[in-house]
């Protein structure tokens, strides 16, 4: 595991957990809940994305490149915002 992807995907992933709360009104879980939502996916899930697409090889591993940053940004962003959409609408269908 790449430390540095990580921490990029955690990042975009709570970034992205409340640009979706903040497009879709109705499913958001306020800005906190967003952005914990929205890391945990990003992190998670960029970290799945990562191995099924074989963004994370070897040349990830050297550390500080565009490569990993980019990858890092994509697949938490993705994975954050799909995560706080999802839980967001399972919240709003749940409560009423």
């Amino acid at each position: 595991m790449n430390l540095i992807a990580l921490i990029v995907q955690l990042i975009s992933g709570a970034v992205a957990g409340n640009t979706a709360g903040a497009v879709s009104k109705s499913t958001s879980l306020g800005p906190v809940g967003d952005s914990i939502v929205g890391a945990l996916g990003g992190g998670v899930g960029g970290q799945i994305l990562s191995s099924v697409l074989g963004l994370g090889g070897a040349a990830a591993a050297s550390g500080l490149d565009v490569g990993t940053i980019v990858s890092g940004f994509v697949t938490g962003g993705v994975s954050g915002g799909l995560t706080a959409l999802v839980l967001g609408f399972l919240k709003s269908k749940l409560a009423g």
